[in-house]
């Protein structure tokens, strides 16, 4: 049971957070635009466990990535940027396929991607990335690469060496349809691995394209049906609700201006991870984890400059408001 007013106790690493899975290019239009009618459109670094890579780094922990990029411009730049932001590459491969690409429609709602994959999904789990795993804290994956294999089966192995090493499992359920190979029913992969993990975050589109439409409280439920330990579903504006399966609380967002929500949910990751590895009880992570988010929501693009932690609980008044904010 991970109890709210708990901290969990690490074990002393060199790593923090090791995030898997894909590292792409995120190509966002320069206007607001949710049918791809822009002309113009900027060049991100992407790929959501590749940015709460950058994120944590920044916050003020250690990190490293494992994926796979391809052997040309898009990858070189991709390596460069999580150089520049001092994460851990050693288990990042360069493969023999384009990086992959996602075109991105600047939104304040819920960004209208499309998909590009190649290089992505041929991550394989190799004696480097079993290094970077045993020495780190964290791990983090999304559905990308369980979506497809190789990517599928390196992440079936990670969990499990995470599981006897007791390394805590986060899982991004961001199902959708399009990155999965035709005929593939992905919906089930999704909620059988879920047993398998300690923290899921659905968004509230995550959760009705694996269940349907239904409320907000009984999506809790069916993540914790499924064997989720700790659940958090994001509202957008209207915050998250959050239950170990003994308890249930809610939060507020922080959020008081929203210029691009590319990268919010991963922002949300990288606060609440920070906090937890810095001490914080799961009830203070989730609150920095709002904080982090909503700092980032001022700001285009999925990667950006984050204060340290210690600035964000200044900014949004945490070390006073927790209490008022999860009840």
């Amino acid at each position: 049971m991970l109890e709210f007013d708990s901290k969990i106790q690490f074990k002393k690493k060199e790593n923090d957070v090791l995030t898997l899975g894909e590292i792409l290019i995120d190509m966002i239009s320069v206007d607001y635009d949710d049918n791809f009618e822009c002309d113009t459109y900027q060049r991100y670094f992407g790929g959501s466990p590749a940015n709460i890579a950058i994120n944590v780094k920044n916050l003020g922990i250690n990190s490293a990535v494992s994926s796979a990029v391809g052997n040309d411009g898009f990858g070189n730049f991709l390596i460069n940027s999580l150089l520049k932001n001092g994460v851990d590459i050693e288990s990042v491969q360069n493969v023999n396929y384009a990086t992959s690409l996602v075109m991105v429609t600047k939104s304040k709602s819920t960004p209208t991607p499309i998909f590009y994959r190649s290089a992505d999904y041929h991550l394989q789990y190799t004696t480097k990335l079993e290094k970077t795993l045993l020495k780190s804290r964290i791990i983090h994956f999304s559905c990308w690469p369980i979506s497809r294999e190789p990517a599928r089966s390196t992440i079936e192995k990670v969990i499990e060496v995470a599981k006897v090493n007791q390394v805590l499992v986060g899982f991004d359920p961001n199902f959708h349809p399009m990155i999965w190979s035709e005929g593939e029913d992905g919906i089930d992969y999704v909620k059988a691995i879920i047993k398998n993990v300690d923290v899921v975050k659905p968004s509230e589109d995550d959760a009705e394209r694996l269940f349907g439409k239904d409320t907000p409280e009984n999506q809790l439920k069916k993540f914790l049906q499924l064997g989720a330990n700790l659940v958090i579903l994001t509202l957008g504006k209207n915050g998250a609700i959050v239950s170990n399966g003994k308890e249930t609380i809610r939060f507020n967002t922080l959020a008081k201006e929203v210029v691009d929500t590319t990268g919010a949910g991963d922002a949300f990751w990288s606060g609440f991870y920070t906090g937890l590895i810095k001490g914080h009880t799961i009830r203070e992570s989730l609150a920095l984890g709002f904080g982090v988010s909503a700092f980032k929501l001022k700001y285009t693009g999925a990667v950006i400059n984050l204060p340290k932690i210690e600035r964000i609980k200044t900014i949004y008044n945490l070390q006073e408001g927790l209490e008022k904010n999860g009840s």
